[in-house]
């Protein structure tokens, strides 16, 4: 009778991320953190495995099996498959007999109306009640623990895996904002194709990935400090599997014009932010979310390109999904603002 009613349901917060999903249950917090991939059938449309268990399968299905991201650029590429991975992540974090929860679902700021109601629509479709959006950025500045809602300016730079959203933010709303479509994936797709260009040896995107963390740095002086690792692929010229040495330079080099990109974003936020704000973040810094916050150096290179002290949030990982599951405290102004 109460899930007739609707009582009793556990409303839920999802970073619905290009790389991974994050949900949050009131009252609980963080319950699951599973890769965005999904697994189908290529003859059927059938979903065979969604998550970490999919992504395992990435680079190494046979044709009768794909392994795709439904989600581009932080965006829907692919309803279907997005209706269908946020409905066994819905299940899978409140179980399939809880009622239809209330979800927040965290957006980028650049995203367009269109793309803002997919959303809404596929979270419907997909198990619940009603659905809301939240942007990123502004998720990301509650999940740091910034004080949103204070006549105070904070800016926050969120990296994720399909975009970087820099957002300046004051009294609950975003004063400032911009969104880029250069983040995680774009610098692992730039060291496969450096390895590829310079080493004629061919790399998947998950070795690409494990490259950037193993021995990746912002800084060129701290690249070069970084030794070099095995790297194993396919020779370009022999078409075998064979071993090269790449090093920190190599993937400094890679992703230099990414990371270039998203420090002029950065400056762009900041050269239309009103004095008064500005001057709030140079007292309090600029506060680094996301993935690609964990990159080496990083906030050292912002810091000195921006003349702005750069901190790195305590769990930069979780922001976006604390301040979605947050927000739902306040589901009611919420409401209004969509």
């Amino acid at each position: 009778m109460n899930n007739l009613f609707g009582l009793g349901n556990k409303n839920i917060g999802i970073d619905l991320g290009t790389a991974n999903t994050i949900v949050y249950v009131d009252g609980k917090g963080i319950v699951l953190r599973e890769p965005s991939v999904v697994a189908k059938s290529t003859k059927t449309g059938e979903i065979i495995a969604v998550g970490a268990e999919a992504r395992d399968m990435i680079g190494r299905t046979p044709g009768s099996i794909q392994a795709v991201r439904p989600m581009k650029d932080g965006v829907i590429a692919d309803y279907d498959t997005t209706v269908s991975m946020m409905k066994y992540f819905i299940e899978k974090a409140i179980g399939k007999n809880s009622g239809k929860p209330f979800v927040m679902v965290c957006v980028p700021t650049g995203i367009t109306a269109v793309e803002k109601r997919a959303v809404i629509d596929a979270t419907r479709v997909a198990g619940a009640r009603d659905a809301y959006v939240i942007e990123e950025p502004f998720a990301a500045a509650i999940g740091a623990g910034l004080p949103v809602m204070d006549p105070t300016g904070s800016m926050v730079v969120d990296i994720g895996g399909g975009t970087t959203d820099v957002a300046t933010i004051s009294l609950g709303g975003i004063v400032s904002s911009r969104s880029v479509r250069m983040a995680g994936d774009k610098l692992n797709d730039s060291i496969a194709q450096y390895v590829r260009q310079n080493y004629n040896l061919l790399i998947g995107e998950r070795t690409a990935e494990q490259l950037k963390w193993d021995i990746g740095s912002a800084s060129k002086e701290a690249a070069k400090e970084i030794g070099a690792v095995p790297v194993r692929g396919r020779d370009l010229v022999s078409g075998l599997p064979t071993t090269v040495e790449v090093n920190g330079e190599d993937v400094n080099n890679a992703i230099s014009e990414g990371l270039n990109e998203i420090i002029e974003t950065v400056k762009e936020t900041l050269e239309e932010t009103s004095p008064e704000i500005a001057a709030d973040v140079i007292d309090h810094g600029i506060v680094l979310t996301g993935g690609g916050a964990l990159l080496r150096n990083l906030a050292e290179v912002i810091a000195d390109a921006t003349q702005v002290p750069v901190s790195i949030a305590n769990d930069p990982l979780d922001c976006v999904a604390i301040g979605t599951g947050e927000s739902l405290k306040s589901i009611e102004v919420m409401k209004k603002k969509q």
